[in-house]
């Protein structure tokens, strides 16, 4: 596509542009830019205080300039006067280490440099609830099982065909929507891409869908366990490798039609999935998801253990056909940049120390995944996995020092806000102790 923002502004009626950036901790950022300043601002970057936001920065540090990448531009359907894009993140003339986009960035031309591109497609699952996030946006959504039911479904038909259209007329290719497995719960699908059109797409999905509930009076929200005795949110991403137009994860000859490839990259994403957990699952809240008890509809649909299958929902990864695979451990608060270069980096190590996966498990993990020995579990509490991040020489090899250390740094002192703390449950538990 052209380069040049302004001219592309003039062809398309583009009066103000959004130059954004995802944070640490999943939160877009961005600044409103007239056309008229698009020339200097696609040059030079737009300019933040990079410590205002979830990046490892301090008040003295200059200023962070985010450098708009035209490729990601996508002209707001609802509001084709404004163009969104997204930004490769510098400070003092270097590319910021942590900044998330250019995490995943990094990954990608290691994968390059041996040919090959990781292509993704994301499940977003989200809750509709009242503008305060108190309840359920649909009262009538209330049935004891409520995975495809229709009625709830069509009663938000208003707001799932306008951001189905709209997915449409961005030529992402939706091609399923349904209510899922908790009442006022849904996801949408769209087709898979290259990973970094990938990111940027579930980075502009997730600003999409909040920003047209809440025009509709409604809250949408991608936390990982908003309620106690519901299903919670997941992102399930499903991977593939390719070399040109050959998916090298492809081999008809292979066990479940997956080449030994396939199985050495596996094999690398389960010897780092616990370390690499506060990746995949970010908030003291996603823990809730992943270690939940049975939920009202009757399962979690959620891992606790490090196993992969076949076409069976109940592990962390999942193979539902001979091309693919789907990492079902992210939840809804993942990092749209972070969780797919986490995979991309196992993945590559796995390559290279051609890791093995271990034995495929067929089981019903949530009603026989007990009787199980040494299978290994995943992290707890967000403590735990960011623990086990710390000590990963996978993820510090991988991802570099500066990177983990200032992810460390800033998640710790979530984990510490969190305990300083006291709860509900705390007081009514403990005030008479």
């Amino acid at each position: 596509m052209a380069h040049d923002l302004a001219e592309i502004a003039k062809e398309r009626g583009i009066q103000y542009f959004l130059i954004s950036y995802v944070d640490l901790f999943g939160v877009l950022r961005a600044k409103l830019v007239p056309t008229s300043a698009i020339k200097r601002m696609q040059k030079n970057g737009a300019g933040f205080a990079g410590f205002a936001t979830h990046l490892d920065q301090t008040p003295a540090h200059p200023d962070t300039l985010a450098v708009p990448d035209p490729d990601s531009l996508i002209q707001l359907p609802w509001k084709p006067e404004v163009g969104w894009l997204a930004s490769d993140v510098y400070c003092g003339g270097e590319l910021l280490p942590d900044a998330p986009r250019n995490v995943l960035k990094r990954q990608i031309a290691k994968a390059k440099e041996l040919g090959l591109q990781m292509k993704t497609g994301v499940e977003c699952e989200f809750f509709l609830l009242s503008r305060d996030g108190k309840t359920i946006a649909d009262a009538y959504d209330d049935y004891p099982k409520p995975c495809y039911d229709q009625l709830a479904l069509m009663r938000q038909y208003d707001l799932i065909k306008e951001l189905c259209d709209y997915m449409g007329e961005l030529g992402w290719g939706p091609y399923q929507n349904d209510h899922e497995d908790a009442n006022g719960q849904f996801e949408m699908n769209w087709e898979y891409d290259d990973v970094l059109k990938t990111a940027d797409r579930h980075t502009f999905f997730k600003y999409m869908t909040k920003t047209l509930a809440e025009n509709r009076g409604m809250r949408a929200t991608f936390m990982p366990k908003p309620f106690n005795n519901l299903t919670g949110n997941g992102c399930h991403m499903h991977v593939s490798l390719w070399k040109g137009a050959e998916n090298v994860f492809e081999d008809e000859a292979g066990e479940l039609g997956m080449s030994k490839l396939s199985y050495s990259f596996l094999g690398g994403v389960m010897h780092s999935a616990a370390d690499l957990c506060s990746l995949f699952n970010p908030t003291v809240n996603s823990f809730k998801r992943i270690n939940a008890p049975i939920t009202a509809s009757g399962a979690t649909w959620s891992p606790n253990s490090i196993t992969y299958t076949g076409n069976n929902r109940t592990h962390m990864v999942r193979i539902p056909e001979p091309n693919r695979f789907e990492f079902r451990l992210m939840d809804g608060a993942t990092n749209p940049y972070l969780a797919p270069a986490a995979l991309l980096m196992a993945g590559l190590d796995g390559m290279a120390n051609d890791r093995d996966p271990g034995e495929r498990l067929d089981i019903n993990m949530y009603t026989d995944g007990h009787t199980l020995k040494n299978v290994r579990k995943l992290p707890l509490n967000l403590l735990d996995a960011l623990r086990l991040l710390e000590r990963s020489d996978v993820a510090r090899a991988g991802f570099g020092d500066a990177f983990v250390d200032s992810y460390i740094k800033l998640k710790m002192a979530e984990w510490n806000s969190f305990m300083s703390h006291a709860s509900a449950w705390e007081r009514l538990h403990n005030l008479d102790c």
